[in-house]
């Protein structure tokens, strides 16, 4: 089942990654981290996006290049994701961005949505579902299920850490969706969150909670 995880193989990345964990990192340390992280992450999901040739003109003479076959809508689940948004967008500025908001119930573990707001026409896009975890995989699998109902057709997930329990979970419930992750944990707490993990990236970000 874990055939459609990539963990991604790059040294700056896993750097990022190890300030992102340290209990002691500041916010405003966290902020920057999660950001550079998540550059690298949008860099290799760009990497195999679908290219066009096409013929331009340079000072010195005419030659074909290429260009990118259709639009990129970007996904982030709330309210963690917001942090990643940003360096997602520099490298990919074109992308349109929708939102998705869900709640976790912290006796169920289930998802529970309350914020839907998507741009029109996904089938044409290549779709990234960003967050920063994948632990149970509810919200993730809840939010894809709500993608391809709005009519998402080329889907990717794209995380910071990844549990197996999250990944098991997805490749059950939307075996299609490749996911793209820095690193794979261990397991997942009594409480849902991933070992040895970071914490609550939403708490660590906007100064709330206590992880």
């Amino acid at each position: 089942m874990m055939d459609h995880l990539t963990v991604l193989p790059h040294a700056l990345a896993q750097d990022r990654l190890t300030r992102l964990r340290e209990r002691e990192t500041s916010r405003s340390e966290f902020v920057t981290r999660l950001r550079q992280l998540s550059l690298i992450l949008a860099a290799q999901a760009a990497a195999d996006l679908p290219l066009e040739p096409v013929d331009i003109t340079t000072p010195l003479e005419t030659t074909q290049g290429s260009r990118l076959r259709g639009g990129v809508t970007l996904i982030p689940i709330l309210r963690a994701a917001l942090g990643m948004v940003d360096a997602f967008r520099d490298v990919v500025p074109e992308a349109r961005i929708g939102h998705l908001g869900f709640a976790r119930n912290e006796t169920t573990l289930d998802a529970e949505l309350y914020l839907k707001r998507l741009p029109d026409d996904l089938a044409l896009d290549t779709v990234w579902l960003i967050d920063p975890m994948l632990a149970t995989g509810h919200s993730a699998a809840a939010a894809l299920s709500l993608l391809k109902s709005s009519g998402a057709i080329s889907i990717r997930f794209i995380c910071c850490l990844a549990s197996p329990e999250g990944v098991r979970h997805l490749a059950e419930t939307h075996p299609d969706v490749p996911i793209l992750a820095a690193a794979l944990d261990r397991q997942l707490n009594e409480r849902g969150f991933i070992l040895p993990g970071l914490g609550d990236a939403g708490d660590r970000q906007f100064g709330t909670g206590t992880l």
